[in-house]
């Protein structure tokens, strides 16, 4: 008779990284009760020190009661005394592994695993915190042992196994040196985001009357600052248009600063058929998951991109959203490389894929007078506005409408779709431009749009939806291509996927 694996702890400072991270969550709480609960001889200070004490035994009794067990298809959770969970986690439906290590993880050489499956806002399993070695060792694991079953050919199971299946270390298919990671810095908006998040919490925090007399007092004192240095109403707007494009400098170096320290080290593996991202400076992250899990694929080129000579490639993955999922979850394969490095990408992952497509296919060819319509309607309607406040001064306003009818020209030049027997991608853009195409046998949904003007013009619209899309992010859709068209693509991809398994 065969014994059965021995269950495993998880490591013995792991209640302390449970207990800090109670702590941060119930830290605003702590601090209102210590400066506003009430005068320190009524007893109030020590209300905060029995939270405390309560978060300290929650992480301890953690640490007693979660135990993991490592079977030979399966990794099976049981936590809890009281209320008992006992969750059997089979391999091969493990898509994304995180390892997350912080300053304080790597002093004490430790790890925070995260198992996810296509559940989504969920991870199946979250151990905080392993060994190092152990948690590398459970992310080798989880990539071989998937084969070690017998599976029925042609079902996502045995896929996912055979995506496991190969034990070797990796080889490195990207790495973003020093330069590289300036650049990124150069072509993101991480630092503007960071000081609008900034400027919003204090915001929230304080009233609304000191900001706004913060906001006046410092914006006075720069409006005066720029007077001080030139005389004249015309210098005086180059000295404010300087001064803004000094914070914009700062800006930037604040995006290069923050992309030196979240892509510090970063490589991109391929580990048999699964892919890993490495990256962080002061927090480092390891993600991995299987090339099958990868939904959908987007190419991204802004303007400073393109003035660069380089592209970002990113993936759309079954789960690994919502909560800490989604700074976790592996998002980029390339943050910033050539565009051939990103083609090269997709054909080492996507191996078989024809990428770039040839034989791209047009819009309608009066796709840009539609395009067109809510920009003219819009110059249109502002002008008469305009011109019934302010007379024919007004009339400015139309001037927007030759740049409208040059850039609808402009998108409906650059936009189109291709297709094979395996893949649909789409183009769009002009200003920024972008690239999205999946594998048809991901594609979870179809439909046909057509409004009235659309009917008008003899168009359509196809939308095509995948699993793990990012809110936000480009759609997968065919916009104004010929109605006979539409429809033709719309029964052949609706044929195609019905006797096609939904596999991801």
């Amino acid at each position: 008779m065969t014994t059965p694996p021995a269950e495993r702890r998880l490591h013995p400072w792991s209640w302390l990284f449970v207990l800090l991270q109670q702590l941060r969550q119930f830290l605003v709480p702590l601090v209102v009760l210590v400066f506003v609960g009430g005068r320190a001889d009524d007893g109030y200070l020590l209300w905060p020190l029995v939270g405390v004490a309560a978060l300290v035994v929650s992480a301890v009794w953690q640490y007693y009661t979660f135990r993991y067990r490592v079977d030979e298809d399966r990794l099976v959770v049981r936590e809890g005394v009281f209320e008992r969970q006992v969750r059997q986690i089979p391999f091969a439906r493990i898509h994304n592994v995180a390892l997350h290590q912080t300053l304080l993880h790597r002093a004490f050489d430790v790890a925070e695993v995260r198992l996810e499956s296509a559940g989504g806002t969920k991870a199946e399993a979250e151990m905080r915190v392993l060994p190092m070695a152990e948690a590398i060792a459970l992310e080798r694991l989880i990539r071989t042992r998937g084969a070690a079953t017998p599976a029925v050919p042609g079902t996502d199971t045995a896929d996912a196994r055979a995506d496991d299946a190969d034990p070797a270390d990796g080889r490195v298919l990207l790495a973003l040196p020093f330069g590289e990671q300036v650049r990124l810095g150069l072509v993101s908006n991480r630092g503007l985001v960071v000081v609008a998040g900034a400027f919003a919490l204090a915001w929230q925090a304080f009233p609304d009357r000191v900001m706004a007399d913060l906001v006046r007092q410092y914006a006075g004192q720069v409006v005066g600052y720029a007077g001080s240095l030139v005389h004249g109403a015309a210098v005086r707007v180059m000295a404010l248009a300087l001064l803004v494009l000094f914070a914009l400098v700062l800006l930037r170096l604040l995006s290069v600063l923050l992309a030196l320290t979240q892509y510090h080290g970063f490589r991109l593996l391929l580990q048999g058929r699964r892919v890993t991202v490495e990256r962080g400076l002061l927090t480092r992250l390891r993600t991995s998951v299987s090339r099958r899990r990868i939904q959908a694929w987007t190419l991204h080129e802004g303007l400073l991109h393109r003035l660069l000579g380089r592209r970002t490639l990113q993936v759309d993955t079954v789960g690994g959203a919502g909560e800490a999922g989604e700074q976790r979850a592996l998002l980029e394969l390339a943050p910033i490389a050539t565009p051939e490095a990103c083609d090269a990408l997709v054909r080492e992952v996507l191996p078989g894929a024809s990428w770039p497509p040839v034989g791209w296919r047009r819009l309608h060819r009066r796709a840009w007078q539609r395009l067109a319509l809510p920009g003219a309607a819009f110059s249109l309607v502002a002008a008469a506005a305009a011109s019934w406040y302010a007379g024919p001064v007004g009339l400015a306003a139309l001037a927007w409408l030759p740049w409208a009818l040059f850039a609808a020209r402009r998108h409906a030049g650059r936009a189109g779709y291709a297709l094979d027997g395996r893949m649909l991608a789409v183009r769009g853009g002009w200003w920024s431009r972008h690239w999205r195409f999946a594998e048809i046998d991901k594609v979870q949904a179809l439909r046909l749009e057509q409004s009235p003007l659309d009917r008008a013009f003899g168009m359509a619209s196809l939308w095509l939806d995948t699993a793990g899309a990012r809110p936000g992010s480009e759609p997968l859709r065919l916009r104004f291509i010929p109605e006979a068209e539409a429809r033709a693509l719309h029964g052949r991809l609706a044929a195609e996927l019905a006797r096609m398994p939904l596999r991801w």
